[in-house]
Order: structure tokens, then C-alpha cells, then sequence
């Protein structure tokens, strides 16, 4: 395997955040290997997704939200796979992408964002204000055996994973759980996020753990706002789907133009919303300095009843129920007496007079003439109206920035999965079809089956992108590493022939006897450099030969002769 191919191939076993910008195949490879993945097929014996059995895609979708909320938590913790250095990185990709391209879009190498996020210091909202040298903090993807692992790390008490893991998992777990179709699930992702667009209904965007229709997008709520800051204020870096990817720093591309076409137009309706008086009132929950002008007039026993915007707001806190929605009148029920009064109050409109405004001269936001005469509506009682409708019209339209499609489209071999497929045919056709689509093969290094893949991709990765375990050793002697090794449970976090890179081993603490064979040779290569050592599997045993032999137990039932020499990984 030449240079070129072992850092692409090794880098579908790190997935690192800079890995996934530079190579856009590793997201979807990172797909297909959780559609293979025996733990989430799993998920479809659970009580909760039997009960659903035979009903549509979208109930077992709202379904899965509150799956992956209870199961996994959000992480963010930037020491969780170690440090690396910005030189060695750029040293890495320097004949794929420029040091100057990575720079202005990736968070890693100073990427600051646009208005909002220096508005924000996003830097220091991630915590990446602490690199601000050489230092960088590796940040990468996991599989879904590694998120479900962080259950075995102190302070977590599930599953955990970042933005690009939660969107991979989400990808595969929509195939597998609630059918739907492979080809109407598109993976975005901006400098400093990940998320999907779903095809389905009026679509579905996910971030993080959750997932937001078009009316949870507009609602106006702080997880809604938080949801939306990749596409307000971010270039779309990667569009990653089963026909390919596009990414908008190169001029190549794979994605099918007419599945490319499909999401523009799909994203643009989704993110573009109607002036309604449900919509104004979305607006003033997002833009609460206004509330202050307004106010709502409801019938109650009989009598018009008046009140304050601000204080009906304040009630929506805690409670289930949404001004102007169909819950609106519970959440009515619930307003004390005294905040209501009997008369209009001064100085403020009512939101039904205005609804009456928009119904009536049927309003168009995008129209500079109707936005001028809703400013002329609105300018009687609300200072610097004009301010507010512009405001108005960015909360009700978002103008996403994808990469351009003026490309060179190579065509490539789409993967096509059926949903009625089981998880054995889906490898079988993943299998098929590698050496005609690179994503299915780099697939498999993703996935850890060391029976379908090379070794040398693996031990690149394992021996010179495992700082937390070369961390953890820190002031243990070679001996005392190995007994420590010794005592850590023995499971893998990953079934059958698929093995663990030391890192892994190092934040969970558990390992089979290969895996934790890797982790002490990762230790001493980096005490001891010049130092050749051999990995020498048979079945059910491993001995490491280096200063002296370490032996270990394994479950893999895998054979292979390994040489670790200074400057190349050779595998027999």
C-alpha cells in the first residue's frame, strides 16, 4: 500500500475531525460501518421499536429520538482521544488540501466562524481557546462500539459520542430501525458541526441527539436556535449521501448531481417558513426584547381578557403547552387571574389584531413592498420597526450555504441497500461492491474486521494516533504497564475479528489480549524509537516480542505475524 492510500485507509480507523474535512468518503464509510454493526440491529428487538412493528417510518423515527436521547449523551470533553500537533497534521494532508484552506475552515487551526460566532468567542464556547499554539486536541468520530463504550468511563452513565458521531449513528440507525431508505438520509457538515437532512414529511434535520421537524426549527426555543448555527452562520464544507460526496474546496466530485439537486431544493423549502400569526409569535419567543410591545387578547368566560406577551411566555417555562398552537388554550388555563387584565394595554399590540393585518393584506415577507407595509402596520407602537422585520425576515428564512455545484462529477458505483435487507445481506453487498466504491471499502476499516481488511492501515493508526494510552502509562514503568494490562478486563469492545486501537483500550478499560498487546507497543515505541518488536498471533494467544516477550489471551481466533520496526509496519 503506497503513502498516499495508507494515510487514507488508516484514517478510516481514526476518524478524526480533521480526517473527515480532508477525505470526505471517511463520513459515510463511518455510516456503512454502524450499518453493519451487530449492536444496532440489536435495537430492533427492544420493546419499544417491537410495539411499532409494522407501523410507518415516521412513528419509529420520533421513536428512535428518544431511543438515542436516553441511551447516548452529547460530548464535547476535547481530551477525551489526546493531542496531536497542528504541523504534523498539516505535514500529513500538505499534498491533498492547502495549510491556508484548513486554516480558514476548520475550528482546529483557528477557523473562528462568521459574525455570530465571533459574537460568541465559539473558540471558547468549545474550549479550544486553551490550544492556542502548536497543540491541538484530537477530536474524533466513534464508531457506535465506542460511544456505547463511554458507559465504562468515570462521570458517564450511558452511551456518549460528538456531533459526527451522533449524525453517522442517526444515518445508520434510520436505515436499520425505521426503514427508511438509505438514499433520502444526506449528511452535512460545516466546520464546527454535523448534521442530516432527512427526506421524509416536510424533512428532518438532526442535531446532536435530537431531531427537529420544520415547525420545531421555527419555533423559536433555545434548542431550536442552538440547532440552527451550522446552517445561519457556517459554509457547508461536506454534502456526504450513498451516491457520494461533495466537498467545497475541491473541484472533483462523486455525489449524483440530480440527488445533489434534490437536496438543495428540499433544504431551501425546509429552511423557509411563512409569514403566520404562529410564526410572529415564534419570533417574539426567539426575540424576547420585542415581547415588550405586544400583547394577546383571548376570550375568557365570556370576556375579552388581555396579556402581556412577556408574562405569557413566562408560563410557557416548564410547561408542555405553546402559545398560539393547538395546545395554546391549556396553557391559557393555566395563567393566573391577576395577570390577566380586562382592558387593552397601553402601548402595545395585539398579536390577533396583527394576525388579522397579515390574513387580510396577505403579507409576503420576501415582498419589499409588504415588508415596508408591515413596518408602516408595526411603527405606531414598536420603535425601529423596519429593525424588526429584517430581524423577522432572517428568523423565518435561511439561506443555507452549500458547497457549489459547479464540480467535475465522477461517477461512481452507488450503494444501494434495500430496507428489507438483514444485516448479513448488507454486508454481502458491501462486500461486493469494494472494488468498484471506495466509500464500501474503506467501510470495512471503519468497521475493524481484520479478516476483510489490511493490517497495515491499523497498525499506522494504533502506533502513531494513540496519545491517551502513551498518556496514561505516563510514570508506570514497561513492567508495570504490562501488569496493568494484565489486570484489565479482558472483553472487547467490538465482536468477533474486529479490534480496538489503543486508545479505545485506554478510555474504557477493557481489551482482548490483541488490543492490549497494540496498546504496550504504542507505549514502548514511544519510550524506546529505535526499537523493533513483533506481534505474533496465534488463535488464542499473543506475544508481543520486544525488550522481552509479553505474552497475552485472545478471543479473536485471528493468526498473523506483525513487525513494528522504526520506520514501516509489515504484516504477514
Amino acid at each position: 500500500m503506497n503513502q498516499k492510500d495508507l494515510e487514507l485507509y488508516s484514517s478510516a480507523l481514526t476518524l478524526s475531525d480533521m480526517e473527515c474535512f480532508v477525505y470526505p468518503d471517511l463520513m459515510f464509510s463511518l455510516v456503512l460501518a454502524n450499518l453493519m454493526s451487530p449492536l444496532i440491529w440489536r435495537w430492533r428487538q427492544e420493546d419499544c421499536f417491537l410495539k411499532l412493528e409494522g407501523k410507518n417510518p415516521w412513528r419509529r423515527l420520533m421513536r428512535l429520538r428518544q431511543y438515542v436521547m436516553d441511551e447516548f449523551e452529547f460530548n464535547l470533553d476535547l481530551t477525551t482521544w489526546g493531542l496531536t500537533r497542528k504541523d504534523v497534521e498539516l505535514n500529513r494532508f500538505k499534498d491533498v488540501i492547502s495549510p491556508e484552506d484548513i486554516a480558514r475552515s476548520n475550528a482546529l487551526f483557528g477557523y473562528t466562524g462568521d459574525r455570530y460566532y465571533f459574537d460568541v468567542n465559539i473558540r471558547r464556547h468549545f474550549g479550544l481557546d486553551q490550544y492556542d499554539g502548536d497543540v491541538i486536541p484530537y477530536w474524533k468520530t466513534e464508531t457506535v462500539e465506542a460511544m456505547a463504550a463511554f458507559r465504562r468511563k468515570e462521570g458517564y452513565q450511558t452511551g456518549a459520542g460528538e456531533c459526527v458521531s451522533l449524525s453517522a449513528l442517526y444515518a445508520a440507525a434510520a436505515f436499520i430501525v425505521c426503514d427508511i431508505p438509505l438514499e433520502d438520509i444526506f449528511l452535512i457538515l460545516t466546520p464546527l458541526h454535523s448534521q442530516n437532512f432527512i427526506d421524509i414529511q416536510d424533512g428532518v434535520i438532526t442535531n446532536n441527539r435530537r431531531l427537529l421537524t420544520k415547525s420545531m426549527w421555527f419555533n423559536g426555543t433555545e434548542i431550536s436556535k442552538k440547532a440552527q448555527r451550522a446552517l445561519r452562520n457556517e459554509q457547508v464544507t461536506v454534502v456526504t449521501h450513498a451516491t457520494g460526496s461533495i466537498h467545497c474546496f475541491y473541484e472533483r466530485a462523486t455525489i449524483d448531481p440530480a440527488q445533489y439537486q434534490r437536496l438543495d431544493r428540499l433544504l431551501r423549502q425546509y429552511l423557509d417558513a411563512p409569514l403566520t400569526q404562529l410564526n410572529f409569535a415564534n419570533f417574539l419567543r426567539s426575540e424576547r426584547d420585542y415581547q415588550k410591545y405586544f400583547q394577546f387578547c383571548r376570550h375568557r368566560r365570556g370576556e375579552r381578557m388581555f396579556v402581556k406577551s412577556e408574562v405569557l411566555f413566562g408560563y410557557e417555562h416548564g410547561s408542555p403547552y405553546r402559545i398560539l398552537d393547538p395546545t395554546f388554550d391549556k396553557l391559557l388555563e393555566e395563567v393566573e387571574e391577576e395577570d390577566f387584565s380586562p382592558y387593552p394595554i397601553e402601548g402595545r399590540l395585539c398579536c390577533e389584531q396583527l394576525g388579522r393585518f397579515l390574513e387580510i393584506e396577505k403579507i409576503d415577507i420576501k415582498n419589499p413592498t409588504d415588508r415596508a407595509k408591515l413596518a408602516r402596520f408595526l411603527s405606531p407602537l414598536v420603535p425601529d420597526a423596519e429593525e424588526l422585520v429584517r430581524r423577522l425576515v432572517e428568523f423565518l428564512h435561511i439561506d443555507p450555504r452549500l458547497p457549489s455545484p459547479d464540480k467535475k462529477y465522477e461517477s461512481v458505483v452507488p450503494i444501494q441497500l434495500q430496507t428489507d435487507w438483514s444485516r448479513e445481506q448488507v454486508m454481502d453487498y458491501l462486500e461486493s461492491i469494494r472494488s468498484q466504491n471506495l466509500v464500501a471499502d474503506l467501510a470495512f476499516y471503519a468497521y475493524r474486521d481484520m479478516t476483510r481488511c489490511r493490517w497495515e492501515p491499523f497498525l499506522k493508526a494504533a502506533m502513531e494516533r494513540s496519545p491517551v494510552s502513551i498518556e496514561q502509562s505516563a510514570g508506570l514503568s514497561d513492567q508495570q504497564v504490562y501488569q496493568n494490562l494484565c489486570q484489565m478486563d479482558s472483553e472487547s469492545i467490538y465482536e468477533g475479528p474486529r479490534l480496538a486501537q489503543p486508545d479505545e483500550v485506554a478510555n474504557f478499560k477493557t481489551g482482548d489480549g490483541i488490543e492490549k498487546a497494540f496498546y504496550l507497543a504504542n507505549v514502548l515505541r514511544s519510550r524506546h524509537p529505535d526499537l523493533s518488536m513483533t506481534v505474533d498471533i496465534d488463535e488464542k494467544s499473543v506475544h508481543l516480542q520486544a525488550d522481552r516477550d509479553y505474552p497475552f489471551e485472545s478471543a479473536k481466533g485471528l493468526r498473523k505475524k506483525i513487525l513494528l520496526a522504526p520506520n514501516h509496519y509489515q504484516a504477514d
